[in-house]
């Protein structure tokens, strides 16, 4: 003979909130302190002083920004000499042969 256990809704809410409490950590519930300053004033905040990304020296505002446009300039690439260029020529060469070649 079955025995039939009955379920009470109320007692799976319960257990469902009390897991769902659970899980949720600490740090999210708290607050930031009441000194902190926003994200967004921060953001709007200009900039008197500033270290240079290279070797962390302070720069002026003007040196900070010559700087950040020499950085973002584009630079010539690489050149490579004649023999490497010749090689990767014959590299790529011998990978057409091998594609065209079945053996």
């Amino acid at each position: 003979m079955k025995v039939m256990m009955e379920r009470n809704p109320l007692s799976g809410l319960i257990l469902g909130l009390t897991l769902m409490l659970m899980a949720v950590p600490e740090g999210a519930i708290a607050l930031p302190p009441a000194d902190d300053t926003p994200e967004e004033v921060l953001r709007n905040q200009i900039l008197l002083e500033a270290r240079s990304p290279l070797d962390g020296e302070p720069l002026t505002p003007a040196e900070y920004a010559a700087l950040q446009a020499q950085l973002q300039e584009p630079t010539d690439p690489p050149q490579l000499s004649s023999e490497i260029r010749y090689n990767i020529f014959l590299l790529q060469l011998l990978r057409m042969f091998r594609t065209l070649t079945p053996f």
